[in-house]
């Protein structure tokens, strides 16, 4: 089907327009097939400048901002909303009365791509996995399109380069996969990396609901497709999902990780992550010597554990898109603690931050950004923990207490909210500040 075609003249409202890239390259690719957009937002005209700014020389976009309005979610064709919407939200509710279709730009990207999808979702692991995917069918010749939750990436955009040649590597967080559910679809090999809490302000602490949105990614698959399962989540999904799975199910750790591959990113997480994605690739019929190749020389992504460079003998890892506690423990576990001065904090999400708590004791210094969630745990903190209310000040504090042979990590265990615009924002300031000057 010519998706342009489909989307031409259609009444169409953009729910959630946002600062990221995504949603505005979702509405400037439907703008551009000839669609009749009302884009909503409840952030403000000025907030989104940049957003809008990109938008204005359509004529057919109507700009509803700082609010949303019932009347835009009837009489239309179809509501595409972001990431994030509340499950309750009235606006939503008011389209699905009126038999609108409530879709996501990776499921419609799937469902109108007509391609092959490899999905991949999980509390953590899920872009490395995806990239490392992406790499592994680069190093095959094989034509590959990486979309879902990527930075700057309009998934719904990637309808103009899909050709039956594409394969489609699709990184889907629980609301990508909340919008899988929706459609009825799922990707023909889905890989589920790990499960543990996180988002429970959207969940309302209902990890169940978290779970439920997630296993979309392989509930409606068939007997002919693949689904690799993370050994840390296999039992959750199959005692909860076991009589829905009817795809072909392979568990991985990095057991199955061959053990003369070596990886140039650390952590035994990345060699988990890298079975998964080997499990993956041998699904999709490419052989064992290409993954290595790929995965041996696979440098990571940006945000992840990622190695900015030295300084006077100090390694400066940037780890922002740790924000949760079990991935900056894996990041402790990965470089070691006894040397490393770490940079973390944030916004609550309400997850349990003992274990976290339990090893900060053994790091040569915490330093730590003001938030919701850094105010929660202040009072177990070690007695040498200083909060700092900028992000520049923290990274000095951690400058000037590094010494040679030392690690500066920044793993925030938190979201990026009240201090940042967004964890991009969190990401791309600290990397301006720490970034080594030698």
């Amino acid at each position: 089907m010519d998706a342009s075609a489909y989307f031409r003249g259609k009444k169409i409202t953009v729910m959630g327009l946002g600062l990221l890239g995504r949603g505005v390259g979702d509405a400037e690719y439907l703008a551009e097939c000839g669609a009749e957009l009302v884009v909503t937002d409840l952030k403000s005209k000025e907030q989104l400048a940049e957003s809008v700014a990109r938008l204005e020389r359509f004529p057919n976009i109507t700009f509803v901002l700082g609010e949303h309005r019932l009347e835009d979610f009837r009489d239309r064709d179809l509501i595409l909303k972001a990431a994030g919407v509340p499950l309750d939200s009235p606006y939503v509710a008011e389209a699905k009365e009126h038999g609108i279709p409530v879709r996501m730009s990776a499921d419609l990207f799937m469902e109108y791509a007509g391609i092959p999808a490899i999905g991949v979702t999980g509390t953590r692991g899920k872009s490395t996995v995806t990239h490392m995917i992406a790499a592994i069918l680069e190093e095959a010749g094989k034509k590959a399109l990486l979309g879902g939750n990527v930075r700057g990436v309009s998934t719904l955009a990637l309808l103009e380069e899909a050709t039956p040649e594409h394969v489609a590597t699709l990184e889907l967080d629980s609301w990508q996969c909340q919008g899988l559910g929706e459609a009825n679809l799922s990707p023909q090999i889905a890989v589920f990396t790990t499960f543990l809490q996180d988002h429970l302000n959207y969940y309302k602490s209902d990890p169940g609901q978290y779970l439920a949105d997630k296993a979309n990614i392989f509930l409606y698959q068939s007997p002919d497709d693949t689904l690799v399962m993370g050994k840390q989540c296999a039992a959750t999904l199959i005692e909860a999902f076991g009589e829905h799975i009817v795809a072909h199910a392979v568990v991985a750790d990095e057991s199955k990780l061959p053990s003369d591959w070596t990886l140039r990113i650390p952590g035994i997480h990345n060699r988990y992550d890298a079975a998964l994605a080997l499990s993956a690739a041998r699904a999709f019929g490419i052989d064992d010597a290409t993954s290595k190749k790929a995965l041996e020389s696979f440098r990571g992504v940006p945000g992840r554990l990622e190695l900015l460079g030295e300084e006077d003998g100090v390694r400066i890892y940037n780890d922002n898109n740790s924000t949760t506690p079990e991935a900056t423990l894996a990041a402790l576990d990965a470089l070691g603690a006894e040397n490393t001065i770490l940079i973390m904090g944030g916004a609550d999400k309400g997850l349990d931050m003992n274990a976290l708590l339990a090893r900060l004791p053994g790091v040569k210094k915490v330093v730590l950004l003001a938030g919701t969630g850094t105010e929660r745990i202040k009072s177990e903190l070690p007695e040498t923990a200083v909060v700092f209310d900028s992000l520049e000040e923290a990274v000095s504090a951690a400058r000037s207490a590094a010494e040679r042979g030392d690690i500066i990590l920044f793993s925030p265990a938190f979201a990026s909210f009240g201090m940042f615009k967004n964890e991009y924002d969190r990401n791309d300031r600290f990397v301006a500040l720490a970034r080594p000057r030698s």
